[in-house]
């Protein structure tokens, strides 16, 4: 039998469950998964290799309108992930009344196979899916749709199996064993910023960017320091809490969740910084990662 082997690029607005769907398709938490829009800010891929295939998940930024350079930026991630796409998985939800313009153009000019996920299905009844199916398969012709609920693990077997009937022959892309091509070290800052994301409201976990400054591995435990970047001094004083007890438990949710990941003691230290305004620095942009 031949090999079969290609990138399936997960897209969709803020907020619909793409990393759920992501996380349910790997079998591995990669993906931050809030009741945030806006979590992914990265493109951030999932390996899962079998005998004869290997399937190259991407789960990209939600797409939305740019209100800061940091949206360009994530902005382009979606774009490359059109660009070396053979799938396309589009993940909308049961909610969703419709889907920018701009975005379904993007998937009918970028060729290669395209299936819809209608996902959250579990908030819904039978009439508003098939309601949303026929509305998908109107707009998509093309597309295979597919109602699930990724939180459920609903229907998730049937969107692999299409994917890999879809796969292109090729020989795999990575070795057998990767499950990622992310390291350790971003999957802690992107813990760390989850934990955020879950503890903190309003403007603060948008305003926040996490650099893990070190990780030592030694046999028994890792020492992990990591730097909290904010935007204003009030952010600062918010995320520290009166006498520390904001910061410190958000220490003591991310280390256990760290200590899962990498499956030993860690010892976790968390200091807060302020760079005014990061968002629409390039400089500090390009620190942070998102600008080559």
């Amino acid at each position: 039998m031949a090999h079969k082997a290609g990138f399936v690029n997960i897209i969709g607005s803020p907020n619909v469950g793409k990393s759920t769907l992501m996380n349910a398709l790997v079998g591995e938490k990669l993906s931050i998964i809030t009741s945030k829009a806006q979590t992914t800010r990265h493109r951030i891929m999932g390996i899962v290799s079998g005998d004869d295939f290997q399937i190259i998940y991407s789960d990209t930024p939600g797409y939305l309108k740019p209100a800061y350079k940091l949206h360009d930026s994530m902005m382009k991630f979606v774009d490359s992930a059109f660009q070396d796409a053979d799938i396309i998985l589009l993940v909308t939800d049961i909610t969703e009344k419709s889907v920018d313009a701009d975005l379904v153009e993007k998937i009918r000019n970028a060729g290669g196979r395209v299936i819809i996920v209608i996902n959250k299905i579990d908030l819904s009844n039978q009439e508003q899916v098939e309601q949303q199916v026929m509305q998908w398969s109107e707009t998509l012709p093309e597309a295979m749709v597919v109602p699930a609920s990724a939180l459920l693990k609903f229907n998730i077997d049937t969107v692999f199996s299409l994917i890999l009937e879809s796969l292109p022959e090729s020989p795999p892309y990575f070795p057998k064993d990767t499950l990622t091509d992310k390291t350790q070290r971003f999957f802690v800052s992107e813990i760390i910023r989850e934990k955020i994301l879950l503890n903190f409201k309003q403007e603060i976990p948008y305003s926040v960017e996490v650099v893990v400054d070190q990780f030592k591995e030694s046999q028994d435990i890792v020492h992990i320091t990591a730097f909290i970047y904010v935007s204003r001094e009030s952010q600062k004083a918010i995320m520290l809490g009166h006498r520390g007890k904001s910061i410190k438990k958000l220490g003591t949710d991310s280390r256990k969740d760290i200590e899962e990941w990498v499956g030993k003691k860690v010892y976790l230290g968390l200091t807060i910084k302020v760079k005014k305004d990061w968002r629409n620095d390039e400089l500090q942009l390009k620190h942070f990662g998102y600008l080559s």
